[in-house]
């Protein structure tokens, strides 16, 4: 199966964010893909940082962008991930919205992912202006292949992809808005390859190419090698087959999901009275 990673700058136009993903969807769709990987924030990303601007363009599950994407997903027949904002629910928000990930197949919405953690470090509060999710996030079936799905920051906790490999995934997609910064593109790109590494499985991270995130979008094989890397090209799509063969001679070769010891769940917190 193919898999393509989508990298371009959101912009406050959701109208041009949309054509520019079914711009991308359509080089996706002629390169064979089955799965197309976007940024987070696809649907709106202001010139300049405004939690209000983003407030206000969230939309519900059945709003433009959504419907926009299942069109595209369906006419190309392919699965599509890509990063929204929807008004987030409760009396207790404060107007806060969602960040999430919505994920279209062929057509119809399978998932909508609200981002577990929140972005708030190196100075940046996402958690002004968004509620963090409660659920777990999805594992999708495609074609025989297990997909996990995350956004950005939570690729800097590793729990969660050890909660990917429990349920025998075999791909990691995150969709990411990478903020610059000092050290960051570093960051990303180390954390995309442990994450394939630790756990044996295929890596396909999307990055923002705009002004204030590092872009990079990058594919990694089960075993750490890199397969693909946009550099700072946008708007473009990079493409990688995922293959049993492959994900099955790792795990043959690196058995360390078979490997891994029950001590740690077991273990007592520091500080704990023994």
């Amino acid at each position: 199966m193919k898999i393509s990673v989508a990298q371009f700058a959101p912009t406050d136009d959701k109208s041009q964010n949309i054509e520019t993903l079914r711009m991308l969807a359509a080089r996706a769709s002629a390169e064979n893909s089955r799965v197309l990987v976007a940024p987070e924030a696809s649907l709106f990303h202001p010139k300049q940082p405004s939690t209000q601007e983003v407030i206000d363009a969230a939309e519900p599950l059945d709003g433009p962008f959504v419907t926009a994407l299942a069109e595209i997903s369906a006419e190309h027949g392919l699965l599509i991930a890509a990063g929204s904002f929807r008004p987030a629910t409760g009396d207790t928000d404060g107007g806060k919205v969602y960040n999430t990930q919505v994920i279209l197949d062929r057509g119809t919405l399978r998932a909508a992912y609200d981002k577990l953690h929140l972005y708030d470090a190196f100075t940046y509060r996402e958690s002004d202006y968004i509620v963090p999710g409660d659920d777990l996030p999805p594992v999708l079936e495609v074609d025989g292949f297990r997909i996990g799905f995350s956004t950005c920051y939570d690729l800097r906790f590793p729990e969660m992809f050890r909660h990917f490999a429990d349920q025998s995934v075999d791909v990691l997609a995150n969709g990411a808005a990478w903020v610059r910064g000092i050290l960051k593109e570093e960051h990303w790109m180390t954390l995309l390859r442990a994450r394939a590494i630790e756990n044996t499985a295929y890596v396909f991270g999307s990055g923002d190419a705009g002004p204030r995130s590092v872009g990079r979008s990058a594919i990694y094989d089960p075993l750490g090698v890199q397969l693909a890397d946009a550099g700072e090209m946008s708007p473009t799509i990079i493409t990688a087959d995922v293959t049993r063969s492959r994900i099955d001679d790792v795990r043959k070769t690196v058995p360390s999901l078979q490997h891994r010891r029950s001590l740690f769940a077991q273990a007592v917190p520091a500080g704990s009275p023994a």
